[in-house]
Protein backbone atom coordinates (compact mmCIF):
# COMPACT_ATOMS: atom_id res chain seq x y z
CA UNK A 1 0.00 0.00 0.00
CA UNK A 2 1.62 3.58 -1.28
CA UNK A 3 1.79 6.20 1.73
CA UNK A 4 0.00 8.91 1.63
CA UNK A 5 1.51 12.46 0.87
CA UNK A 6 1.15 13.65 4.57
CA UNK A 7 3.30 10.91 5.63
CA UNK A 8 6.36 12.25 3.42
CA UNK A 9 5.82 16.09 4.47
CA UNK A 10 5.42 14.74 8.53
CA UNK A 11 8.56 12.36 8.06
CA UNK A 12 10.89 14.76 6.05
CA UNK A 13 10.09 17.61 8.69
CA UNK A 14 10.91 15.05 11.53
CA UNK A 15 14.29 13.99 10.19
CA UNK A 16 15.19 17.22 9.61
CA UNK A 17 14.54 18.13 13.72
CA UNK A 18 16.18 15.27 14.59
CA UNK A 19 19.71 16.28 12.73
CA UNK A 20 19.62 19.19 14.43
CA UNK A 21 18.70 18.17 17.70
CA UNK A 22 20.55 15.79 20.18
CA UNK A 23 21.50 15.18 23.80
CA UNK A 24 24.35 17.33 23.11
CA UNK A 25 22.13 20.26 22.26
CA UNK A 26 21.21 20.42 26.54
CA UNK A 27 24.18 19.97 27.84
CA UNK A 28 27.25 21.04 26.09
CA UNK A 29 30.28 19.08 25.98
CA UNK A 30 32.50 19.89 28.91
CA UNK A 31 35.30 22.26 29.15
CA UNK A 32 38.68 22.06 31.15
CA UNK A 33 39.83 25.10 32.50
CA UNK A 34 43.61 24.97 33.74
CA UNK A 35 42.82 25.41 37.29
CA UNK A 36 41.04 21.79 37.13
CA UNK A 37 37.36 23.19 37.14
CA UNK A 38 35.41 21.80 34.50
CA UNK A 39 32.62 24.01 32.82
CA UNK A 40 29.56 22.43 31.46
CA UNK A 41 27.25 24.65 29.44
CA UNK A 42 23.19 23.87 30.42
CA UNK A 43 20.25 25.02 27.53
CA UNK A 44 16.93 24.46 27.35
CA UNK A 45 15.33 23.27 24.07
CA UNK A 46 12.02 23.57 22.99
CA UNK A 47 10.35 22.46 19.36
CA UNK A 48 7.23 22.37 17.48
CA UNK A 49 6.05 20.91 14.61
CA UNK A 50 2.82 21.06 12.52
CA UNK A 51 1.62 19.24 9.49
CA UNK A 52 -1.68 19.60 7.43
CA UNK A 53 -3.58 18.54 3.87
CA UNK A 54 -6.33 18.45 1.88
CA UNK A 55 -7.85 16.01 -0.99
CA UNK A 56 -9.68 18.13 -3.73
CA UNK A 57 -12.76 15.74 -4.47
CA UNK A 58 -13.66 15.93 -8.32
CA UNK A 59 -14.99 18.93 -10.02
CA UNK A 60 -18.65 19.10 -10.48
CA UNK A 61 -19.37 17.47 -14.52
CA UNK A 62 -16.33 15.42 -13.52
CA UNK A 63 -18.37 12.31 -12.45
CA UNK A 64 -18.81 11.01 -16.20
CA UNK A 65 -14.84 10.12 -15.85
CA UNK A 66 -14.22 6.04 -16.02
CA UNK A 67 -14.40 5.91 -12.27
CA UNK A 68 -12.95 2.26 -12.16
CA UNK A 69 -9.01 3.39 -12.98
CA UNK A 70 -6.44 3.85 -10.19
CA UNK A 71 -5.68 7.52 -11.79
CA UNK A 72 -9.53 8.35 -11.58
CA UNK A 73 -9.95 7.12 -8.21
CA UNK A 74 -6.58 9.19 -6.49
CA UNK A 75 -7.49 12.84 -5.39
CA UNK A 76 -5.21 15.49 -5.77
CA UNK A 77 -3.69 16.23 -2.65
CA UNK A 78 -2.38 19.87 -1.35
CA UNK A 79 -0.51 20.12 1.97
CA UNK A 80 2.60 21.08 4.09
CA UNK A 81 4.34 20.93 7.30
CA UNK A 82 7.17 22.96 9.11
CA UNK A 83 8.87 23.20 12.54
CA UNK A 84 10.84 25.24 14.58
CA UNK A 85 13.47 24.50 17.34
CA UNK A 86 13.99 27.54 20.01
CA UNK A 87 17.86 26.89 21.97
CA UNK A 88 17.79 29.17 25.05
CA UNK A 89 20.94 29.32 27.13
CA UNK A 90 20.51 28.12 31.20
CA UNK A 91 23.21 28.35 33.03
CA UNK A 92 26.46 26.51 33.66
CA UNK A 93 27.78 23.89 35.71
CA UNK A 94 30.97 24.35 37.60
CA UNK A 95 32.24 21.03 38.91
CA UNK A 96 36.25 22.18 41.29
CA UNK A 97 37.11 20.74 44.16
CA UNK A 98 34.60 18.74 45.57
CA UNK A 99 31.89 21.30 45.03
CA UNK A 100 29.25 21.59 42.20
CA UNK A 101 27.50 24.99 41.38
CA UNK A 102 25.06 26.52 39.07
CA UNK A 103 25.84 29.62 37.81
CA UNK A 104 22.48 31.00 35.90
CA UNK A 105 22.62 32.72 32.79
CA UNK A 106 20.10 35.24 33.73
CA UNK A 107 17.60 35.61 36.93
CA UNK A 108 18.27 36.92 40.08
CA UNK A 109 22.09 36.79 40.25
CA UNK A 110 22.22 37.96 44.49
CA UNK A 111 19.35 35.53 45.80
CA UNK A 112 20.90 32.85 43.62
CA UNK A 113 24.13 33.83 45.61
CA UNK A 114 22.84 34.01 48.70
CA UNK A 115 20.91 30.62 48.43
CA UNK A 116 24.51 29.16 47.15
CA UNK A 117 26.02 30.85 50.37
CA UNK A 118 23.48 29.09 52.78
CA UNK A 119 25.30 26.76 53.66
CA UNK A 120 28.23 27.95 54.30
CA UNK A 121 26.41 31.03 56.76
CA UNK A 122 24.80 28.08 58.84
CA UNK A 123 28.48 26.58 59.41
CA UNK A 124 29.67 29.80 60.92
CA UNK A 125 26.34 30.56 62.93
CA UNK A 126 26.47 26.89 64.09
CA UNK A 127 30.47 27.49 65.09
CA UNK A 128 29.69 30.41 66.94
CA UNK A 129 26.62 29.22 69.39
CA UNK A 130 28.56 25.84 69.85
CA UNK A 131 32.03 27.29 71.03
CA UNK A 132 32.00 27.67 74.78
CA UNK A 133 31.26 31.18 76.28
CA UNK A 134 33.95 32.69 78.72
CA UNK A 135 32.78 33.64 81.85
CA UNK A 136 32.27 37.46 82.71
CA UNK A 137 32.53 38.74 86.19
CA UNK A 138 29.35 40.35 86.90
CA UNK A 139 29.05 44.12 86.45
CA UNK A 140 28.22 45.58 89.75
CA UNK A 141 26.73 49.11 90.15
CA UNK A 142 28.17 51.58 92.94
CA UNK A 143 24.07 53.50 92.46
CA UNK A 144 22.23 51.11 94.25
Amino acid sequence: MNEHPIETLMKTAMDSIQKMINVNTVIGDPVETPTGSVIIPVSRVSCGFAAGGSEFGPKDGDEGEDSSSEESSKMPFGGGSGGGVSVKPVGFLVVSNNQIRLLPVEGNVLADRLIDEMPNLMDKVSNLLNKKKTPREPIYDDRF
